[in-house]
């Protein structure tokens, strides 16, 4: 365990540590919660709605709808600019210090693909199963307009998604429950319910099987000590995701559509 930090040291890391999830995943969580309490209480049941993950904008207005989409991909970033940047006034060095880096591409890109090959085939059978048995929404990954960015956004949307959950719900937030005196396995905890916290909105399905993958995830960061081939396998994941929806959806009959 790492030695707590003085106590107006543990104060001020505190209160960071709230600041930053609060303009990031934890805003996340709290209105995935709000947003899977109207899907459980609305007619119908959780199968019978939907969750909406790359969706246009401005239909029928492709250029402006490209600025919107591209503007959420860049503010969405934003957060793991401001971890960079608390990490460098730390003196430890920005980003690297949680292991995103070029030191080790080809590890990173190995270790990361088998990773996603292994979570994303187990995933996307969980899924399946819970959506079937009525305990998850039907996940749309994209409903983008047929247009030439189309797949470049949802590669774009993807490696987002990765690099902001990655550095912040596993790197930074390790490291920052470790410095304030936090356990092994309470920080386990904590970082996989935050991430199946967010994903709720999906329904008791993604919440149960991110907290899994979460376990995953920070086992392996404690292990490997760095997030870049945790940030490839969650690129990876969704890249699938996104675009095998995009290819498949309405002509395979096992891939439910909302």
């Amino acid at each position: 365990m790492a030695l707590a930090e003085p106590r107006h040291t543990r104060t001020v890391l505190r209160g960071e540590l709230l600041l930053v999830l609060a303009l990031s995943l934890g805003a996340s969580a709290i209105s995935a919660l709000i947003s899977f309490t109207g899907a459980l209480t609305a007619p119908g049941g959780l199968a019978g709605q939907s969750a909406n993950l790359n969706s246009s904008r401005a239909p029928d207005r492709p250029w402006l709808d490209l600025a919107w989409q591209l503007f959420g991909i860049g503010t969405a970033l934003v957060p793991v600019a401001l971890v960079a940047h608390l990490l460098l006034r730390e003196g430890a060095g920005g980003l690297r210090v949680l292991g995103l880096d070029r030191l080790r591409p080809r590890g990173d890109l190995g270790f990361g693909a088998l990773l996603a090959a292994a979570i994303g085939g187990s995933g996307l059978a969980f899924y399946l199963g819970a959506q079937a048995a009525g305990f998850n929404l039907t996940v749309v990954p994209e409903s983008l307009p047929e247009v030439w960015w189309k797949f470049p956004v949802l590669v774009a949307s993807a490696v987002q998604n990765s690099v902001v959950e990655e550095v912040i719900v596993v790197g930074y937030l390790l490291r920052r429950l470790d410095q304030l005196g936090w356990g092994p396995m309470a920080a386990l905890a904590a970082s996989s319910l935050l991430r199946g916290l967010y994903h709720l909105y999906q329904g008791i399905g993604g919440f149960v099987g991110n907290i899994a993958m979460g376990v995953v995830f920070v086992w392996l960061y404690r292990r490997w000590g760095r997030v870049a081939p945790l940030v490839v396998a969650h690129a990876l994941i969704d890249v699938v995701a996104f675009a095998g929806y995009a290819l498949l959806a309405g002509k395979v009959g096992w891939l439910p559509t909302g």
